[in-house]
């Protein structure tokens, strides 16, 4: 073989190599794929000042509860489980013992909008709970296959509402802080305790829409945002008003938008399942 032929032939393998690699980079490259809203329950609160202290009592508010499917190249995320799928079964819906608090109904089960995407509960590798309140943790017996992440502080608080979570997943991943879930930066739980112990909040960067903070219930709507109040009902207020500030922070540097769990006006306004946000 001529110099001129090895060369060429050196030249040829290195330009395939580099071709490979990139292929191979490409088809490897980390990141959000979609993330659907799913409607994981609908009420009426029936009394705002619950979560707004001295501003419109005993007015009633209209409520909603989200959750979150999250397509990840390295596998499925859920983000709330919502109030429980039996409610969708209760005609007139779970009636509170509290007539302060939220009337809830469930026009749409969890597990018929798993289905409608093409999602069995077993094909979802994280179920991430931003706390454990009834309305976000009702339907975690669901998923006994997937990996539960939840702050140390939370599934430990020795309440009625921690201990649900010992009949859930089998797994049990306990954070102490933030925890970056499929370690690319992308999928974000961030500690926001106050509202509970060990409260979090998940901040996703999507390709196309940005940069994303969804709240869980460090705040209720967004007129508690803008005043930066903080319920009565809450674990610490002091914890509260720092994960308030927080999460502006995170805002900021993010460029994010603040997605809140149960403002419906906001709600209205976004893409439902099986529309999608890439």
């Amino acid at each position: 073989m001529t110099r001129i032929s090895s060369i060429a032939v050196a030249f040829g393998f290195a330009l395939a190599t580099m071709f490979s690699n990139e292929a191979s980079y490409a088809q490897a490259k980390p990141g959000v794929e979609r993330l659907y809203i799913l409607n994981c329950g609908e009420g009426v609160a029936g009394d705002i000042s619950r979560w707004s202290p001295g501003v419109n009592v005993g007015k009633s508010i209209d409520f909603v509860d989200n959750c979150y499917l999250i397509k990840h190249s390295q596998g499925w995320l859920l983000w709330d489980t919502g109030v429980t799928d039996a409610i969708a079964a209760m005609p007139d819906g779970q009636k509170p013992t509290d007539a302060r608090a939220t009337h809830w109904k469930r026009p749409k089960t969890l597990a018929s909008q798993l289905e409608q995407l093409g999602v069995k509960p077993s094909d979802i590798k994280y179920v991430a709970v931003s706390h454990t309140h009834p309305d976000h943790i009702g339907n975690i017996n669901m998923f006994p296959q997937s990996t539960l992440l939840v702050q140390k502080a939370e599934y430990e608080w020795p309440s009625p509402f921690a201990r649900a979570l010992q009949v859930g997943p089998s797994t049990v991943n306990k954070l102490e802080g933030d925890h970056d879930v499929f370690g690319d930066g992308n999928v974000t739980l961030m500690a926001t305790p106050g509202h509970t112990p060990g409260h979090q909040s998940l901040l996703i960067k999507l390709p196309n829409t940005g940069a994303l903070l969804l709240s869980g219930d460090a705040v209720h709507f967004k007129d508690n945002w803008e005043n930066r109040r903080v319920p009565d009902i809450n674990f610490n207020k002091e914890q509260t008003s720092a994960s308030l500030q927080r999460m502006s922070d995170i805002l900021a540097k993010e460029k994010a938008q603040l997605w809140i769990n149960h403002d419906k006006v906001q709600r209205d306004s976004l893409k439902m399942a099986p529309g999608f946000y890439d």
